[in-house]
């Protein structure tokens, strides 16, 4: 009697739980006051417009609102892949840029790191590191600007260089197959000094005694580098990899019109889904808009999931979640 009178008094999981969420509120109080009001941002404007997504299965108007609208079910999505609409071009030039901008953008960032590491004049490191971290503080605009002044038909340092040694001026801006390329090269002289900040904040926290134990072992600088640097990177090469393949079907509309703008024979070669949604938002409305923007998200979902569990059969069990 005793036993089943102390086995009825015993507090079931349930109420262990919540009695220890209690406890954890109670003792840290005053953090989770500070973290509300993010988490209150968070929900306005992360969660609470999830509702707008049932958009995309309807032919959206303004009078009857959002659920009041037609339900058209996957008719947004079947016209975005039709072969009258633009959608299969828009998804193969943006996973185009972004795919080869992923692999530069992992090469090239921690080649710089690695060399600004070794670099061992202050003075030098200094004046290089600022020189590189300039782009990242230039706008689109800006940058649209510089590449103007080098590919111009007329006044284009390119054309320029071309003349003065006997080859015909080229005129760039009427011919869309170069012009991937230059959005990823731009793309990668931009962004590549700030991701190289990353790497290097890595590697200060390396253990500086194994590089001296490999330079008494005979190691060259070559040689310290490939067995031991960069594969102390490789986990933080593995998560920023991770989280760029899961934008990898979001293109970056600034870069795009800074860069191209709205000229007619190269937007089509360079049109990616966020500059195409801004173009048929005005003139399909916003369903379709809507239906193109949820197919990126669900396709980025899918993607870093596949990438992430790939990442932590080949890697060590490492990866980003």
């Amino acid at each position: 009697m005793k036993s089943k009178r102390i086995q009825n008094e015993a507090p079931g999981p349930q109420k262990k739980g919540s009695n220890a969420f209690l406890r954890e509120m109670k003792k840290n109080k005053g953090l989770y006051v500070m973290c509300l009001p993010a988490l209150i941002i968070l929900i306005m404007f992360c969660y609470i417009p999830f509702a707008g997504t049932w958009m995309a299965f309807t032919d959206f108007n303004v009078v009857d609102g959002i659920f009041g609208s037609k339900f058209v079910g996957l008719d947004n999505f079947k016209y975005f892949f039709s072969t009258s609409s633009m959608g299969w071009r828009v998804t193969y030039n943006t996973l185009f840029i972004n795919f080869f901008g992923i692999i530069l953008g992992l090469i090239v960032p921690i080649s710089i790191a690695i060399f600004f590491n070794e670099v061992r004049s202050k003075v030098f490191k200094k004046l290089t590191q600022s020189f590189m971290f300039f782009p990242y503080f230039l706008s689109w605009v800006v940058v649209g600007a510089i590449i103007y002044g080098f590919f111009s038909t007329d006044v284009g340092v390119i054309n320029h260089m071309l003349q003065s040694i006997g080859l015909q001026p080229v005129k760039w801006y009427a011919e869309p197959k170069y012009w991937k390329g230059i959005i990823i090269i731009a793309s990668m002289w931009k962004w590549s000094g700030y991701s190289s900040i990353i790497y290097m904040a890595a590697m200060a926290n390396f253990d500086g005694s194994l590089y001296e134990a490999a330079e008494v072992d005979g190691a060259s600088k070559f040689q310290r580098i490939v067995y031991l640097t960069v594969p102390m990177l490789k986990p933080t090469a593995v998560v920023l990899t991770l989280m760029s393949i899961g934008r990898i079907f979001y293109g970056d509309f600034g870069m795009i019109y800074g860069i191209v703008g709205n000229n007619p024979v190269l937007i089509d070669a360079v049109t990616v889904i966020d500059t195409y949604v801004y173009q048929t938002m005005r003139t399909l409305g916003f369903s379709y808009a809507t239906a193109i923007g949820l197919f990126q998200s669900v396709m980025g979902l899918i993607l870093v999931t596949v990438a992430n569990k790939m990442a932590k059969k080949y890697n060590d069990g490492e990866g980003l979640f």
